[in-house]
């Protein structure tokens, strides 16, 4: 979503939000995490839960993670936590540990981001800051909220409470500065939008369309991992449809392109329906392997590049797999996705065809009745052809599943006493 409005985030006067005029409670709150809390503030510290978690508070969701941050510097903190221990080598923080293998992650405060160039005239005790300080380094205003457990009252240095009251998406500080120090604060802005359904302020959104091509100067595991994040995260379909929208789609997956501008009025369509089945499958809690995820984002390109045949078309050739093999590789290889992974994905592509041939014979060809294909392509199968709202018949998704004489087991058959082995000739 993309709005209209003015960038005027800048350093200002604290605004405190009492107890009285905002909604957090502290029953709403990880019993851990009011543990860390408290033994912050008993020992003297400052002790604030920071970042989305005082956001979904405020708009009335569970968070999923809580931290929390202090003035306290890590080997203090890590004095006062035994569960604990230090992790970050230019920006250390501590991680508190619980049963249940829940983490509380606790930072300092901070004058400078971990992603701003580094500068080997400063010490390392110079990038420690105030609450303040700490609020302007964050990406967005929204994530930059404070809940201070000492009197239960929100702390806003950077008007993210208004933002979250208009439903609007804003870089802290000038977008364009922002984004070339970090370029993945766009994908950041993108994800939070989608999520909150909020919508991005023009500056904002603006300098995305400009410096979107930037994000390959970021490390490819970092890239990875954000956009693994958006995947799995039940709100796929809207951030890939937002990033369609601002052109950061095809910066990130270039090897879509090419087929998406081509084909836009049916196979964008295809995908996003595509992506809000894999949303479905989160929300409901359904297992979901890497691969499979990787095979559902790939089928609408899959098609639309020439690997797929059509049921009425020839045979392919004997390479069919290993093209298709290759051309995986090629695209998810950028993102240094595990090999078993991308290894996978293929195998489940390369099925997709042939599961289109006995659908629409209904009959399982002579020359693949010795085969059995994994349950996750038949899966991506049924959901794709939901996705294009094709129906398939009971009679031909039991096709899918039924044994094939090679796979069915020989009856094992007890044998007599006194039966002696055949003589071997001498």
């Amino acid at each position: 979503m993309i709005g209209r409005g003015r960038n005027t985030t800048q350093q200002r006067p604290v605004a405190v939000i009492p107890r009285a005029e905002h909604p957090i409670s502290r029953k709403d709150i990880d019993p851990d995490a009011l543990r860390v809390l408290y033994k912050l503030k008993n020992h003297g510290y400052l002790a604030y839960l920071v970042g989305g978690s005082v956001r979904d508070l405020l708009l009335g969701r569970k968070p999923k993670d809580f931290d929390v941050a202090t003035n306290a510097r890590p080997s203090e903190i890590k004095e006062l936590f035994r569960n604990s221990r230090l992790i970050g080598r230019r920006f250390r923080l501590v991680q508190v540990f619980f049963k249940g293998a829940k983490v509380v992650e606790v930072s300092t405060f901070r004058c400078r981001s971990e992603f701003d160039p580094a500068d080997e005239a400063l010490q390392d005790n110079n990038t420690y800051g105030t609450p303040g300080e700490d609020a302007l380094r964050r990406d967005l205003t929204i994530n930059a909220l404070f809940y201070n457990i000492a009197d239960f009252s929100v702390l806003d240095y950077v008007g993210g409470v208004e933002d979250l009251k208009h439903g609007i998406v804003r870089v802290i500080g000038e977008p364009e500065s922002r984004f070339l120090r970090d370029p993945v604060r766009m994908m950041r802005a993108i994800r939070h939008a989608t999520r909150t359904g909020f919508t991005i302020e023009e500056n904002t959104c603006r300098a995305i369309e400009r410096h979107r091509d930037r994000i390959w100067l970021c490390p490819v595991s970092r890239i990875r991992d954000e956009w693994l994040r958006d995947f799995t995260g039940g709100s796929a379909a809207a951030c890939v449809d937002l990033m369609i929208k601002t052109g950061f789609f095809f910066s990130l997956f270039p090897f879509y392109e090419p087929v998406l501008k081509k084909e836009a009025e049916k196979l964008t369509p295809f995908l996003l329906a595509l992506l809000r089945r894999l949303d479905r499958l989160c929300f409901e809690g359904t297992p979901v392997s890497q691969a499979f995820m990787f095979a559902l984002f790939l089928l609408p390109w899959f098609r639309a590049s020439g690997l797929a045949w059509s049921p009425s078309a020839s045979p392919p050739n004997p390479w069919f797999t290993e093209d298709i093999r290759q051309a995986v590789h090629a695209a998810l290889g950028i993102f240094d996705i595990k090999r078993s992974d991308r290894e996978n994905a293929s195998h489940l592509l390369a099925a997709q065809p042939v599961l289109s041939e006995i659908a629409a014979s209904g009959q399982i060809p002579r020359r693949i009745r010795p085969r059995r294909y994994p349950l996750e392509a038949i899966r991506l199968f049924l959901l794709a052809a939901e996705a294009e709202e094709k129906s398939v018949s009971p009679s031909t998704t039991g096709l899918f599943y039924k044994p094939t004489r090679s796979a069915k087991k020989q009856p094992w058959r007890r044998r007599k006493k006194g039966r002696s082995q055949p003589k071997l000739p001498s």
